[in-house]
């Protein structure tokens, strides 16, 4: 029995943005997951963990394939499920993955001894934000899957670290619409996050360093391109 996500963590991230529709559509006609893909899908659909839903999945598939990066960073493990995804459709690519729930870890760890079969992946156990400031390697793409709020303070250390022309998706940025409203619309719980993300945003959107676009799909994706080496970033 999983214990790190209650039934009613993070609920704006099961409230598509996308017309439900149209979200039945892609989930039941882009191609399924196969394998140990499909076996973690179910388990965590089943444990409530919160994984890429089926039109990322599909997404990343694509745009894996296209990229071919050689050196990934993920922050936000969770069972593993991303990064063995992001393996398989970038063979050649080392990955290196952060989390530091303990039960999650030991869930991944599991998952990637079982099925990392050409020893991509690398775990790293640990607060994100001590553990960007000690790593070593230039990335050319990164997938941000952590805590929403925290994604404006991992920035800088990101970018140090992303190679120019270098790609960072972060997941789950609209919060099932809330960062359209007012901020007195947002329930009290959720205003910490929503501040976290449009300072994200105005950052990242016009920055003349930066190629921006905002994704809907799921609960949207900010997808970023490094143009220059040094990114000014606001204060």
């Amino acid at each position: 029995m999983v214990k790190s996500y209650s039934k009613n963590a993070n609920h704006n991230m099961r409230r598509p943005i996308v017309n439900k529709d149209i979200v039945d559509y892609m989930r039941t006609h882009l191609k399924e997951s196969t394998g140990h893909l499909a076996e973690l899908e179910v388990f965590a659909r089943k444990e409530n963990i919160p994984i890429i839903q089926h039109e990322v999945v599909a997404y990343f598939r694509f745009l894996l394939q296209t990229l071919q990066p050689k050196k990934i960073l993920e922050v936000g493990t969770a069972i593993g499920f991303s990064a063995l995804l992001m393996a398989e459709y970038a063979p050649d690519a080392q990955i290196t993955t952060v989390d530091r729930n303990e039960e999650m870890i030991g869930f991944a760890k599991e998952n990637l001894a079982k099925y990392d079969s050409r020893k991509q992946i690398t775990l790293v156990e640990g607060d994100a934000a001590e553990v960007l400031q000690d790593l070593d390697t230039d990335y050319d793409f990164v997938f941000m899957d952590s805590a929403k709020s925290k994604y404006i303070v991992f920035l800088p250390e990101i970018l140090k670290r992303l190679t120019v022309g270098g790609v960072i998706v972060f997941d789950d940025i609209f919060q099932g619409g809330d960062i359209a409203k007012d901020i007195m619309e947002v329930r009290r719980g959720q205003r910490t996050i929503y501040r976290g993300l449009h300072r994200l945003f105005d950052a990242t959107l016009d920055n003349p360093d930066l190629t921006a676009s905002l994704i809907p799909m799921s609960d949207g994706l900010l997808m970023i391109r490094k143009n220059s080496e040094n990114v000014i970033l606001p204060d």
